[in-house]
C-alpha cells in the first residue's frame, strides 16, 4: 500500500465531489511536529478556483475524508494546512508491505545508463583527505543511482603523465639514490609522495635566488632550471625516450600497488580505469578535427585555442605551442573514448569546485563540436575538505594522508566503542574487534564526509566523527547492532517475526516510525535526482533517532500481549533493514553486535 498516493487520490475526489472542480498534481508534506498528524495538504493555491478561504476548504476536505476514505482517521486545520492522521489499519498494512518486500526501497529499471567518474588520482601522490570525499561521494552516487533503476558503470581516470608526474621523477631521479618502497618500508605511492615534496622544496629554493639576484618572481617560476628540466621531461616522455619512460612506469607502479591497498581499505572498485597517458593522444586528434571544421584556431606560435566568449567564457588553450597537451586536450578524448566504450545516456564527473570552469569550457567545446552526448554531461562538483588548521597542500606536504586518517579514526573509534561497551566487548575475539573496529572507523569516516550537502565546503574533525551520540555513523551502527541484539533475544524466547501482523492499536510512536519507514523509497529517489547522499544520511539518522524513541517508550520483548510484541518485534525487524539499506547505499556497513 502506497498511503501517499492513496491520499491523493481521496483529495482530488473530495474536491470533485465538494467543489465540482478538478486539480491537477496534489503535493503532501510531512506534518510540522508541533501539530497532530503526519500528512499536511497545503491549500492556499486552492482559494481562487474554490472561492473559499484556505481553513474553510481545509474543514471541507478533512471532513469528507474522514467520512468517505478507510484510511483517514481524524484530521486538524491550521489556517491553509489540512493535517491528516492515518488509520492505524493502514500503517499495519504498510508495514507487513515492507517487511516481506526484499527490494523494498529499490525503484523500477529505468532502461537507461550512466557513468560516474570519480577518485581521478594524480600518480604523484597519495590519496588524502580530499580524495576520501571525492570517492566517497562518488561511490556513493553510483550505488544511490543503481537503487534508482539506472544501469551504473564506475570510472575513473588516473592522471598519469604531465608536468606534476615529472616533478616527482625528476626529484626521485636527483635524490632517490635506488630507493624502492620495501627498502624505505612505506608504501609506494607514499614514497612517490615523498620526491613530489622533496622537488617543490628545491624548486623554491631556485626561485628564492632567482629572485634575490634581480630577476621578477613570475619569470623565476617559468625560467627555474628545475621547471626547464621537468619541461624537458615530459618532451622526452611524449617522444617515447626509453629511460624517461622506463623511469615513469617504474614509479607509477609502485603508486599503483600503494593506490590498490587504499580503494580495498575503503571498499571501492571501479568498472571500467581510463590513464591519461593512453587517451592524451586522442585528444590531440580531436584538436586536429576541431581546427578542420575551424571550432579552434592556431596563433603564430603554433599554439590551438578556442574562444568561447559567446557562452560567456574566454579564450581557452587546447594544445600547447610545442605540441603538448593540456588537461583539456586529455578530457577531450576521454570523454570521446568513454562514449564509444560504453555510449552512456549520461557521464557524470565527480570533481572538486575548483574544476567548474574546466567542465564549464569542456562541455561548451564538445557542443561545439556537435558530440552526441554533449547535453548529457553533468559535473557534480563538491566544496573543499579543511582540516581545524586550515587547507591542505600537497606540495607542501600538509596533506592528511588517506592512511594514515583512516588508521587514525579506526583507533578513535575502538576507543570511543571500548568505553561505551563497559566490558560487553570481552566477549569479542581479537579477529572480531579488528573486523568491527574497523566498521566503526570507516562507518565513522564515510558518514562524516557524506551528511554534508557536497557542494558545501567542510571541515573535518576526526573526534566528532566517532562519537557514539548525535549525528554520526557509529551512533546509527550502535542502534542497528542494539535492534539485532533485540531479534536475537526474540529468537530464544522461540517469538517469530515472519507472519503478518495482525490488527491492533499503535502508539504514536509507532505511527511516527511506521510513517518515516514508508518515506524510505522517496528519500532514495530524492537522493539520485539530486545526487546527494546527504539526503540518506539524515534520513538514516531520522530512522535511528526515531528508533530510539520507541526503543525508550514502550517495552518491546517485556510486552505481555503477544499481538503487540510481535508489531514490535517486526517494526524493529524492518528498521534495522531499511538502516542497513540506506547505510549501505552510503557505502558503510553496519555490525550486528557492538
Amino acid at each position: 500500500m502506497d498511503i501517499q498516493e492513496e491520499l491523493k487520490v481521496a483529495i482530488k475526489q473530495a474536491i470533485t465531489e465538494l467543489y465540482q472542480q478538478e486539480i491537477g498534481e496534489v503535493a503532501l508534506q510531512p506534518t510540522k511536529k508541533e501539530f497532530d498528524g503526519l500528512y499536511t495538504f497545503v491549500t492556499f493555491p486552492l482559494t481562487k478556483i474554490l472561492r473559499q478561504n484556505p481553513a474553510q476548504i481545509g474543514q471541507s476536505i478533512g471532513t469528507w475524508l474522514v467520512d468517505n476514505s478507510p484510511i483517514v482517521s481524524q484530521f486538524n486545520v491550521v489556517q491553509g494546512f489540512l493535517n491528516l492522521s492515518i488509520d492505524d489499519s493502514a500503517w499495519i498494512t504498510v508495514m507487513n508491505d515492507m517487511a516481506t518486500d526484499v527490494a523494498f526501497g529499490t525503484l523500477p529499471a529505468k532502461n537507461q545508463s550512466v557513468m560516474v567518474e570519480f577518485s581521478s588520482p594524480n600518480t604523484n601522490k597519495p590519496l588524502h583527505l580530499g580524495h576520501l570525499r571525492n570517492n566517497f561521494l562518488g561511490d556513493s552516487v553510483s550505488r544511490i543511482l543503481a537503487a534508482n533503476g539506472y544501469d551504473v558503470v564506475k570510472a575513473c581516470i588516473v592522471n598519469d603523465r604531465g608536468v606534476h608526474i615529472c616533478k616527482s621523477m625528476l626529484a626521485y631521479k636527483m635524490f632517490g639514490d635506488g630507493e624502492t618502497p620495501e627498502s624505505a618500508g612505506m608504501k609506494g605511492d607514499h614514497l612517490i609522495g615523498k620526491y613530489y615534496v622533496l622537488f617543490d622544496k628545491a624548486y623554491k629554493t631556485q626561485i628564492e635566488e632567482m629572485v634575490a639576484q634581480g630577476t621578477p618572481k613570475e619569470e623565476a617560476e617559468k625560467q627555474a632550471p628545475l621547471m626547464q628540466e621537468v619541461q624537458q621531461m615530459l618532451r622526452l616522455w611524449e617522444q617515447g625516450d626509453a629511460e624517461t619512460v622506463a623511469l615513469w612506469r617504474k614509479l607509477n607502479n609502485w603508486v599503483y600497488e600503494g593506490f590498490d591497498a587504499t580503494y580495498q581499505t575503503i571498499g571501492v572498485s571501479f568498472d571500467k580505469t581510463y590513464y591519461e597517458s593512453n587517451t592524451y593522444i586522442l585528444g590531440k586528434e580531436i584538436v586536429e578535427e576541431g581546427l578542420q571544421k575551424g571550432v579552434f584556431y592556431q596563433k603564430p606560435d603554433s599554439s590551438v585555442w578556442i574562444d568561447l566568449t559567446e557562452e560567456g567564457l574566454d579564450q581557452k588553450l587546447v594544445l600547447r605551442s610545442d605540441g603538448t597537451s593540456v588537461y583539456m586536450t586529455q578530457d577531450l578524448g576521454t570523454t570521446d573514448l568513454k562514449f564509444q566504450d560504453f555510449h552512456n545516456d549520461r557521464q557524470i564527473w565527480v570533481v572538486g569546485n575548483e574544476q567548474d570552469y574546466h567542465f564549464n569550457v569542456l562541455f561548451a567545446i564538445l557542443r561545439r563540436l556537435g558530440r552526441p552526448y554533449a547535453n548529457n554531461l553533468y559535473h557534480l562538483s563538491y566544496g573543499m575538505v579543511d582540516l581545524p588548521t586550515g587547507k591542505m597542500k600537497s606540495r607542501e606536504g600538509t596533506v592528511v594522508d588517506a592512511d594514515d586518517l583512516i588508521q587514525e579514526t579506526t583507533e578513535a573509534a575502538s576507543t570511543a566503542a571500548d568505553e561505551a561497551a563497559k566490558g560487553k566487548l570481552d566477549e569479542f575475539s581479537d579477529a572480531e574487534k579488528a573486523a568491527l573496529f574497523t566498521t566503526l572507523g570507516l562507518g565513522a569516516l564515510k558518514y562524516y564526509l557524506l551528511k554534508v550537502d557536497p557542494q558545501k565546503r567542510m571541515q573535518f574533525n576526526p573526534a566528532e566523527s566517532v562519537d557514539l551520540h548525535g549525528n554520526t555513523g557509529p551512533y546509527i551502527q550502535y542502534v542497528h547492532a542494539r535492534i539485532q541484539s533485540v531479534l536475537r533475544k526474540a529468537v530464544e524466547l522461540n517469538v517469530l517475526t515472519d507472519k503478518p501482523v495482525e490488527a491492533t492499536d499503535l502508539d504514536e510512536i509507532e505511527q511516527q516510525l511506521v510513517f518515516l519507514l514508508s518515506q524510505y523509497p522517496q528519500r532514495v529517489e530524492e537522493a539520485g535526482q539530486d545526487y546527494a547522499p546527504s539526503y540518506l544520511a539524515q534520513y538514516a539518522y531520522e530512522l535511528a533517532k526515531t528508533f530510539n524513541q520507541f526503543y525508550d517508550k514502550l517495552s518491546i520483548l517485556k510486552e505481555v500481549d503477544p499481538v503487540k510484541l510481535h508489531t514490535r518485534l517486526v517494526l524493529a525487524k524492518v528498521v534495522g533493514e531499511t538502516i542497513r539499506k540506506a547505510m549501505g547505499l552510503m557505502g558503510i556497513d553496519v555490525p550486528d553486535k557492538m
